[in-house]
């Protein structure tokens, strides 16, 4: 394919349009120069034409990228980076535009950010590559990937297929374009921020060299962007791949692996994409399932959506919980989870019980209801005055009896167990 002019592809009415469409649809925060998402549609209007000549001139200088600092669940800190919204939008009709270009190149075991594809796929493969025998893991952790990624490498990569000189000049801007750290600029000499719309693909561009290595060796492996596992026979197969794939990282691709993280290990000891894996003996076989991990996160969101002391009311977090159950099953509906799910349902209906107990505030109001809901008026006036017992009120007492699972359900709360079931049925 001949790439040497897809400069006027990109600047085509039709590819801007989606860009600038998509840019809309993901939403997203201000960048460096404060324009929302909202404004960009005007600024466009007035602006366009001078910055497709910009852009067909080389004249187009992108902003600094705003870090924002998010916490990881281990303690540790990653630092995204906030393109402006028009410097989004420009990356979005870039990547549109080149995606299927290196579409073509990237190896079927890659599955993060590419079209049609998802991290489930990738646990699947891998569950395939363990069952076939290959169940010694070599889990590889790159230290800071985004932050990391030496731009003369991965230009260097990036010039072998496309040869359109306007597009290699505003990808390596973007590269370059700085950072914007507590209102001070950042000269940005290594790295691809991650949250420009361009980044995944060049994520992808620099690793597919990992992939090809891998490739080139016989070797059983499974990538979501910077998450690669590689499956092989043997304990002493895995340490010697662990060694020799270490250096070609490292010195080849000028990336850094951690030591302290990575290791060879069997599926039982593994996390990968927030998924553990374990051996039924009944099956013969290696399953997955939500890892140790990613249950604590849940359950410390589920916390936070039914703290009593939370001032909205119930029907609102019970909207809040469908939302967050719905998407926790939708992504880890490929793993074992039945009995996982029927316990937290459990635990999710004890506290919205003690929700519901507390916005009844007086004994009087709680007789009342638990009278309504069909509790005998002598246990429910009872119940109504025990105070400190409203644990076991609500876990095995009138609560319980009063608040049940079917009425849960018509207040509009989402069974984690009934959902799993239907999208294991449907999937």
């Amino acid at each position: 394919m001949d790439t040497s002019s897809l400069m006027e592809q990109i600047l085509s009415k039709e590819n801007l349009n989606a860009a600038y469409l998509q840019v809309v649809r993901n939403k997203g925060a201000a960048g460096a120069d404060g324009m929302e998402y909202t404004e960009l549609k005007g600024y466009l209007s007035e602006n366009g034409e001078r910055i497709k000549e910009q852009l067909r001139n080389r004249k187009y200088k992108p902003q600094p990228v705003r870090r924002v600092k998010i916490p990881k669940p281990d303690g540790g800190i990653r630092n995204l980076g906030v393109p402006t919204v028009t410097d989004r939008f420009i990356q979005q009709a870039i990547a549109q535009v080149l995606t299927p270009i290196f579409e073509e190149q990237f190896n079927d075991h890659s599955y993060g950010f590419r079209p049609d594809r998802c991290a489930q796929q990738a646990v699947i493969k891998a569950l395939e590559m363990m069952n076939d025998g290959y169940d010694w893991i070599v889990d590889t952790d790159l230290a800071k990937f985004f932050d990391t990624v030496d731009h003369d490498k991965l230009m260097t990569i990036f010039g072998r297929t496309i040869k359109d000189g306007d597009v290699i000049s505003i990808v390596r801007k973007f590269l370059a374009s700085g950072v914007m750290a507590d209102d001070e600029y950042e000269d940005s000499i290594i790295g691809t921020p991650q949250g420009g719309n361009i980044s995944p693909l060049l994520a992808n561009i620099m690793l597919n060299e990992l992939d090809k290595e891998l490739e080139a060796r016989g070797l059983n492996f499974v990538r979501y962007a910077d998450d690669c596992i590689i499956m092989v026979g043997s304990k002493q197969a895995a340490e010697r791949v662990m060694k020799s794939i270490t250096r070609f990282i490292e010195e080849k691709l000028g990336l850094k692996v951690n030591a302290a993280k990575s290791k060879a290990d069997k599926p039982k000891g593994l996390r990968y994409l927030g998924f553990g894996f374990y051996f039924d003996s009944f099956a013969k076989e290696y399953r997955a399932r939500p890892h140790d991990k990613s249950v604590a996160k849940f359950k410390a969101r589920m916390r936070e959506l039914t703290c009593r002391s939370w001032g909205v009311d119930n029907k609102h977090k019970v909207l809040k919980l469908n939302v967050l159950i719905r998407g926790w099953v939708n992504y880890f509906k490929i793993g074992s989870m039945k009995t996982l799910c029927e316990k937290l349902d459990s635990r999710i209906r004890y506290r919205l019980r003690l929700c519901i107990w507390k916005h009844w505030k007086t004994p009087k109001n709680r007789a009342k209801n638990l009278i309504k809901l069909g509790i005998s008026r002598k246990y429910a006036w009872s119940t109504a005055y025990y105070g400190a017992h409203i644990a076991f009120v609500c876990q095995g007492g009138a609560m319980n009896m009063a608040v049940t699972k079917e009425k849960l359900t018509r207040f509009g709360l989402v069974s984690m167990l009934d959902y799993y079931i239907d999208k294991r049925v449907t999937c």
